[in-house]
């Protein structure tokens, strides 16, 4: 992997090896703060983002579904502050489990747990109070939705471990972090149904497309290590599968408007995210880490195109 050598040293300044460029918690936090939050990686925010956009799908399909009522207003507020939270949770446990290897991979070599920023008992007592302060914006849903938040533990307890064993951890990720598709459904409509099962799958689909992406980034590390990936896994064979990937994101998704209700505006929404994913695809160099961080980041902009066709669909 080019430009992450293994002497590569933290930052002097603390900051992570991948923050963005001018981000929040760097510019403008207190210092005793930022540790903290680059644990929650709250300064490389685009996976907050990732959890939360198939929440907001999972909304405005459910309004496409039922119509619209003020207490939507909170589910897209609530699944907002939500994912932030379970998001920087999720985060610090994995960080917790992978601190030794990440001190063995350049890029997470800076992270607050392997570069002593924070000890390891400090992240688990700061992941168990961001797991209560979602907690309690769950408790707020109906009991179906309140239940599966619960259930969805048990994924993100176990996906940090399945790099050990499988050549699959995307789809452990996958499972973990689309599951507010099937919550937030359920916190509108009160049942888990076809509609949400589609959307589920969906974005199961496009959390391997760019976490395979993600992963090229540390592809000869992880072989040094031992750790499994999808890039590790795909190689050179990588474009081929992205584009299986990409196709299952565009069916399942056109499935998941059409059989809710929603019509040409949603489904041209998901035809606008493939054609991101194509554009992704087609651009990849696995072979330059920043250039799959960068497409890795641009999936913000590929699941809102989706978010505004189906929120387009809401009010036709």
């Amino acid at each position: 992997m080019t430009g992450t050598g293994h002497n590569s040293a933290p930052p002097a300044d603390g900051r992570v090896h991948d923050a963005t460029e001018r981000n929040w918690v760097d510019a403008y936090c207190p210092s005793w703060s930022r540790p903290w939050l680059r644990l929650s990686r709250a300064d490389r925010p685009a996976g907050t983002w990732l959890l939360l956009i198939p929440c907001w799908w999972a909304i405005g399909l459910a309004i496409v579904h039922q119509g619209w009522a003020w207490s939507d207003l909170w589910l897209f507020a609530g699944s907002a502050i939500g994912a932030f939270l379970m998001r920087g949770a999720g985060c610090t446990w994995n960080d917790h489990t992978d601190r030794h290897i990440d001190g063995e991979v350049a890029r997470t070599r800076s992270r607050p747990l392997p570069s002593g920023q924070v000890t390891p008992l400090g992240a688990l007592i700061w992941m168990c109070l961001q797991a209560l302060l979602a907690f309690l914006i769950l408790l707020t849903f109906n009991m179906t939705a309140i239940l599966l938040g619960i259930a969805s533990l048990a994924l993100v307890a176990v996906y940090p471990f399945a790099k050990r064993f499988t050549w699959w951890p995307q789809v452990f990720l996958g499972l973990a972090f689309n599951w507010g598709a099937l919550l937030l459904w359920t916190a509108k409509t009160g049942e888990v149904n076809f509609p949400s099962l589609c959307l589920y799958l969906s974005g199961i689909a496009w959390t391997l497309h760019y976490d395979t992406i993600y992963d090229h980034q540390d592809r000869e590390d992880d072989a040094l290590i031992g750790v499994r990936s999808t890039a590790r896994l795909f190689g050179e064979n990588t474009k081929q599968m992205l584009w299986i990937f990409s196709g299952l994101v565009l069916i399942f998704a056109a499935l998941a408007v059409i059989t809710a209700g929603g019509g040409w505006i949603g489904v041209l929404g998901a035809i606008g995210l493939f054609v991101h994913l194509a554009w992704q695809t087609s651009a990849l160099d696995i072979d330059d880490p920043a250039q799959c961080l960068a497409l890795f980041r641009s999936n913000r902009s590929a699941g809102l195109v989706l978010l505004a066709g189906i929120m387009c669909d809401t009010v036709m």
